[in-house]
């Protein structure tokens, strides 16, 4: 690193001035491009809950950039962890590989929000700084840390496109993936959406819209206020008979939920579903600058597309109703093409340490970018929009 400027490793969020972090680019609410999982509130509550801790695998080892004053001008939200769960993106099979090979894969260096597969800031610029001279020491520090720890590797998970540069120019290698996103092109409501899609596609959704709100349920939006202890004791419950069926242990606790209700309400959209005069589903969303990102949902009643209609296309009606831009929802899931949300291409970067491991990883992904451009152009073609609306749906890169 310069002589300038310095990389300290801080353990805990606790540590960190909330004043200070709110600083950094991504993290200030109200702020264009804020992001609600980039926040000291959302990280912090992450570790103060238990949920993202040395006990469960995610030992903090957050990068912070200081010049020679000591002041901050960038850093990582960073963990030293001993596996892959919780990330989203698959490198189990490289762990594997390699162990068997004789080498050791975990701890390994893992920037990203955890549990939370949404592109976000990895390289965090402080509101005074350059990006383009903070980025790229942001980056290579990242990489410093992990020779100097010893460890197998370095990972930056959904990376926004304008950060793959200073990845790059430290020899991070890079991975593709697709997620499905729902694109605002200006409609004034959901029906307005509707009339752009096939006519058959058009009626299927509103078949289905309507099926979900049989059996007398009805939905609300719950932010703010709403979120009270009593509607957090429902919603965990849906999370954990859900949670517990999908991964076999959730990974977050119910205090986590208790903190972010204290911390972050306004940014949080719960969509619960009410039959009989109780809550029997719900999925929480949060709420950015400019996009909603749909995280988790659970339900304690089955009901023909109730999934569908409390995470997708609620989360279509509040965007519009907000005039947000996006709604993310979240990671895989060919059947939300149907629905309106069309494929994107998300990013991700990997500095390996050992060279024979390197060069394995770097053919792998030579071969996973192309398919995974290839199955994005076919998905794409297949989307629900009319012919003539489809040049005005295609993929984005944020």
């Amino acid at each position: 690193m310069p002589g300038d400027v310095t990389i300290r490793i801080e353990r805990s969020f606790s540590a960190i001035d909330p004043g200070l972090w709110t600083r950094l680019g991504g993290a200030m609410r109200g702020a264009a491009g804020y992001n609600p999982f980039s926040s000291h509130a959302f990280l912090s509550a992450l570790e103060e809950s238990g949920s993202a801790t040395a006990e469960t695998g995610w030992l903090g080892h957050h990068l912070l950039l200081e010049d020679g004053a000591g002041q901050l001008i960038g850093a990582v939200p960073c963990y030293l962890k001993s596996h892959s769960r919780g990330e989203y993106v698959f490198d189990q099979g490289w762990a594997d590989a390699f162990e068997r090979a004789g080498g050791r894969y975990y701890p390994k260096l893992q920037s990203a929000f955890p549990f939370t597969p949404a592109t976000g800031p990895r390289l965090m610029v402080a509101a005074a700084g350059n990006p383009s001279e903070v980025r790229p020491l942001l980056a290579a520090g990242l990489r410093q840390v992990a020779d100097e720890l010893g460890v197998s590797s370095a990972h930056a998970t959904f990376v926004p496109e304008d950060e793959l540069p200073a990845f790059s120019a430290s020899d991070y290698l890079h991975r593709t993936d697709q997620q499905f996103h729902f694109i605002n092109s200006g409609y004034a409501d959901h029906e307005a959406f509707l009339e752009t899609l096939a006519s058959r596609k058009r009626k299927a959704l509103r078949k289905e819209r309507r099926s979900a709100l049989e059996n007398g349920i009805t939905i609300d939006w719950l932010t703010g206020s709403d979120l009270t202890e009593d509607v957090w004791d429902q919603f965990f419950a849906f999370y954990m008979d859900t949670g517990s069926r999908k991964w076999g242990k959730p990974y977050l606790t119910r205090s986590f939920y208790s903190l972010i209700g204290e911390r972050m309400a306004d940014d949080i959209l719960l969509v619960m579903a009410k039959r009989d005069g109780r809550y029997i589903a719900g999925a929480i969303n949060f709420i950015g600058a400019d996009a909603l990102y749909g995280r988790h949902w659970g339900c304690i009643e089955d009901h023909p597309f109730l999934h569908f209609e409390v995470c997708y296309h609620q989360a279509i009606d509040f965007a519009l109703s907000k005039g947000l831009a996006r709604v993310e929802a979240g990671a895989q899931g060919e059947h939300k093409l149907a629905r309106g949300y069309l494929p994107v291409t998300t990013h991700s970067v990997h500095y390996i340490a050992h060279p024979g491991l390197r060069r394995a990883v770097a053919d792998y992904l030579e071969h996973e970018r192309r398919e995974v451009e290839q199955i994005g152009d076919y998905l794409a073609e297949h989307s629900p929009f009319r012919k003539g609306e489809r040049q005005d749906h295609g993929e984005s890169d944020e």
